[in-house]
């Protein structure tokens, strides 16, 4: 396959920034950045810079009041008139608070997106990487869930728009992608899936099985709700058969997957106990189908994840390996013990508490079993099987 990958970054989507104490926090990518530098996985050659979302490109997804009210909440002091309404398109709740300068940020962040779509479909590159990305749960008038504007949303509306291209959505995030979902609930030629953590406990509440699209849009939309304390073996049995007939039912020109990387075992807004092995392997079956179905056209975003420190940089730089083909990718696995650079756990375990991993891949020997483990396993099964019954 060939390993034609551009990372796509600009230092203003690191002012995608709430607050210090808020757990979506731009560390994540600095820390993923470096540990992609120490390793020399990521050179200047490889960088593509951000042109940041036009007001029309933005127009495609999301309301003209809402756009007004993120500008006008944007601002120091913010605006009196979007102040009193800031709760109405929420803005004003703890997930989400309005921040000084937020619309440029995430103007930079879904022109992040768009930049890694024009690279893969004006044939600059077969790859394209945006880990600023993935802010899947903004909806046209409203933020949710750390999301303002809704990145992905926005540039497949512009891989619509100007290519004509059917696109595959994969959203690998423990929580549903809705915000995505319901921006294309009604369009046969877009394709959401997702593979999640139950709604029955875990924010938004949504991605149900029933949720599969509407009018012509029907079966254009798969959700695979995992039970919690869900294990690396079932996650990836659940999301290889599904992502796989759906891709071969779908046929699409582009995949765009979304790599939240929070339903580790660590992460602290979730209740599944995967390890980074699914990290690992689920960017490996997503390269393949797009080399399969897409001519290799392939563009992956960041997303949740929320064990900054342990989780997020061994993930996402793990994605990067893969898209980028570099070879330590192919050499990982759980029993080689492939260590982090010394370097990197130097540098940045003076700066927490929490004891930094030393190795790529989790030693799933320390670990302790699920006791209900057979039960889970049965229960996302048949869960599994109602989601496929109308793909042959």
């Amino acid at each position: 396959m060939d390993e034609n990958a551009l990372f796509i970054h600009h230092d203003k989507v690191m002012n995608y920034h709430f607050h210090d104490n808020h757990p979506f926090h731009p560390i994540r990518l600095q820390l993923t950045l470096d540990l992609l530098t120490e390793i020399g996985a990521l050179d200047d050659k490889q960088k593509l810079q951000i042109i940041p979302a036009t007001q029309e490109d933005l127009l495609r997804i999301h309301q003209p009041a809402y756009i007004d009210a993120v500008k006008g909440l944007s601002q120091t002091p913010p605006s009196p008139l979007w102040l009193s309404r800031a709760e109405q398109y929420g803005l004003m709740d703890e997930d989400t608070p309005f921040f000084p300068g937020m619309h440029e940020a995430t103007s930079y962040v879904a022109g992040g997106t768009i930049t890694a779509i024009e690279a893969v479909l004006s044939g600059k590159c077969n790859h394209a990487l945006h880990l600023g990305g993935g802010l899947h749960h903004a909806l046209s008038a409203k933020a949710a869930g750390f999301c303002v504007y809704n990145d992905v949303s926005v540039a497949i509306a512009y891989a619509r728009h100007h290519y004509g291209a059917r696109v595959l959505y994969v959203d690998t995030d423990v929580h549903h992608g809705d915000g995505v979902q319901w921006s294309f609930y009604s369009d046969p030629d877009v394709c959401t899936y997702s593979i999640h953590e139950t709604g029955k406990y875990l924010f938004p509440g949504t991605g149900f099985l029933q949720e599969r699209g509407e009018h012509q849009g029907y079966g254009a939309c798969m959700n695979i709700p995992l039970q919690p304390y869900t294990e690396d073996e079932s996650w990836m049995e659940c999301f290889e058969q599904s992502i796989s007939r759906l891709a071969m039912h779908f046929k699409p020109d582009l995949i765009i997957s979304q790599h939240g990387c929070d339903a580790h075992a660590l992460d602290p807004m979730s209740h599944m106990q995967c390890s980074m092995a699914i990290y690992n392997e689920m960017p490996s079956i997503l390269h393949q189908l797009a080399h399969t179905y897409c001519g290799g056209r392939w563009v992956a975003v960041g997303g949740g994840g929320y064990d900054l420190w342990r989780v997020v940089p061994r993930a996402w730089s793990l994605l990067w390996l893969e898209m980028s083909g570099h070879p330590l990718k192919a050499s990982l696995t759980q029993s080689n013990h492939s260590r982090l650079p010394e370097a990197w756990i130097t540098k940045w375990q003076r700066q927490t508490s929490v004891e930094l991993p030393s190795e790529w891949l989790d030693d799933l020997s320390l670990w302790d079993g699920i006791p209900r483990r057979n039960e889970i396993t049965t229960k996302n099964r048949e869960n599994l099987a109602v989601a496929l019954q109308d793909y042959p």
